[in-house]
């Protein structure tokens, strides 16, 4: 895979911005008129690269059992990288109660049965340098708990 080119802005609270990424959001949205645009590790040219077994193993997990029970139309829901519409994002975010993890995925459930259009951008998501995952044993039950609760409440 050829990374492409990546600009960042450094400020002196030392905040980063991709903006290549930014732009393909953008361009993604404009294209397709969509409502949300989602970052997705499991399409086209996107991976993820520095995970070890077990964390490959909960996330491609964590994505197989939502879409067996929730049937959601896109194919990363535990990632982050996102683009909303400004009345879209305030309507999701009044309807969701998740925290967490489950909280990404709530929101793209929430959309979709508030029949919003959703795009995907593929995207290479590179482990940290810095500092550890949150993820452990508490936030996967919550996620599994989230999970039960959208499958009986959507």
């Amino acid at each position: 895979m050829i990374l492409e080119q990546v600009f960042c802005f450094r400020t002196s609270i030392n905040l980063g911005l991709i903006m290549d990424l930014l732009y393909k959001y953008y361009r993604e949205q404009k294209e397709g008129n969509y409502d949300v645009v989602s970052g997705t590790r499991y399409r086209g040219n996107g991976g993820v690269y520095g995970w070890d077994l077990r964390r490959k193993l909960i996330s491609r997990g964590a994505n197989f059992i939502t879409q067996v029970l929730l049937r959601p139309g896109a194919s990363d829901l535990t990632g982050s990288f996102r683009l909303y519409r400004k009345d879209v994002l305030q309507k999701l975010v009044e309807k969701c109660v998740s925290k967490g993890y489950v909280f990404q995925m709530e929101m793209i459930i929430r959309a979709r049965q508030l029949n919003y259009s959703i795009g995907e951008v593929p995207i290479a998501f590179v482990d940290r340098m810095y500092g550890e995952s949150k993820l452990g044993g508490n936030e996967i039950v919550s996620f599994l708990k989230g999970l039960l609760y959208l499958f009986v409440t959507t």
